[in-house]
């Protein structure tokens, strides 16, 4: 019994396009004539902000201390009752303290319910500038950046859930460890395309 792993609780996805008051006919540069209010108008800011929160994850163990065979199903290992202070502690060089868990006796399994703990959330602003020019009287042209990820936040994946790699009881060093992200880096495109 537990989360679905894809069970994230909360998103917003927040989106807007804003024509900017440039050119003929605006409150800026109104009065420009010629290539300059060619240039001035027809500019568009659209923007979408997406924010969630992370999906489900299972601490595992790499060795099945029930031994009952079954190699498909990671065995998940048990609370540590000594434990105290928090699980989760955010950072991507240790996301959760494995020093939280123990191995669970031989020929048992752990006591760690399915998908108990929170991965990392998501955060992306994604901003496009847009220019459209009429060329003539059937035919616009449409020039574009756009900026993927524009605040280039790091939005890390899932953390290594390997807690225990042996029996010994000692929680491996990797465990809670983040090796990616989600998203890539701040991205910039340009992109120009006719329309008829």
């Amino acid at each position: 019994y537990g989360s679905s792993t894809f069970d994230v609780r909360s998103v917003a996805v927040l989106s807007g396009s804003y024509e900017l008051p440039l050119g003929r006919g605006h409150r800026f540069l109104g009065g420009a004539t010629g290539w300059r209010s060619t240039l001035a108008g027809g500019w568009t800011l659209d923007a979408i902000e997406t924010a969630r929160s992370g999906f489900p994850f299972t601490p595992q163990m790499s060795f099945n201390p029930s031994n009952n065979g079954d190699t498909r199903n990671p065995v998940r290992p048990s609370y540590n009752p000594a434990f105290t202070g928090p699980i989760v502690l955010g950072g991507p060089n240790r996301y959760f303290n494995p020093n939280a868990f123990i191995v669970p006796p031989n020929g048992t399994f752990g006591k760690m319910g399915r998908n108990t703990l929170i991965g990392p959330g998501l955060d992306t602003l994604d901003i496009s500038l847009l220019k459209e020019t009429r060329l003539a009287e059937s035919l616009k042209a449409e020039f574009r950046v756009e900026f993927f990820n524009a605040l280039n936040r790091a939005n890390f994946n899932t953390p290594n859930l390997i807690t225990f790699t042996r029996p010994g009881g000692t929680p491996a060093t990797t465990a809670g460890v983040i090796t990616s992200t989600s998203t890539s880096a701040r991205q910039i495109q340009f992109a120009l395309k006719l329309l008829w």
